[in-house]
């Protein structure tokens, strides 16, 4: 008997859709890295993009638990000497919510051109609106505690 693997073209990719409104960014981003890599699927093998896309709704209103508003820290480099900037969760939030998601999300995922690929298939906007009805997204349930 030969070891099946599974190839990209031969995996049916989905396309879900989370509702971001109360949730706690850290239990969220770790569900939506586990769909994007593959994992809800029998046929998951870490080697092959095996994941399904995402599409996160309303990213202004993730809740984040204690003092992390304040606390957490997000670093950005322009490259010159002395430049390294520092922005709060509460400023990110306040300007860029997508990107607030986005980096939870990046940091769940291994640090290898594959999930650069993965990360790719997650789409994050501001308010309840986006353009991928054509695609059927399939609302994706996450029970957060």
């Amino acid at each position: 008997m030969k070891t099946w693997t599974a190839k990209p073209e031969e995996i049916p990719q989905k396309w879900w859709v989370v509702d971001a409104s109360g949730k706690t960014l850290g239990r969220l981003a770790t569900e939506i890295a586990s769909v994007l890599r593959g994992k809800n699927k029998p046929e998951y093998t870490p080697h092959v993009d095996t994941g399904d896309f995402v599409v996160v709704l309303n990213s202004e209103k993730i809740a984040l638990k204690g003092k992390k508003m304040d606390q957490k820290k997000y670093y950005r480099h322009t490259g010159y000497f002395g430049s390294l900037k520092e922005t709060t969760a509460r400023e990110l939030l306040a300007k860029k919510p997508e990107q607030l998601v986005t980096k939870a999300v990046t940091g769940m995922l291994p640090r290898n051109r594959l999930a650069r690929q993965q990360i790719k298939k997650l789409k994050v906007y501001v308010g309840s609106e986006h353009p991928h009805e054509a695609q059927q997204p399939k609302p994706l349930e996450i029970n957060s505690i």
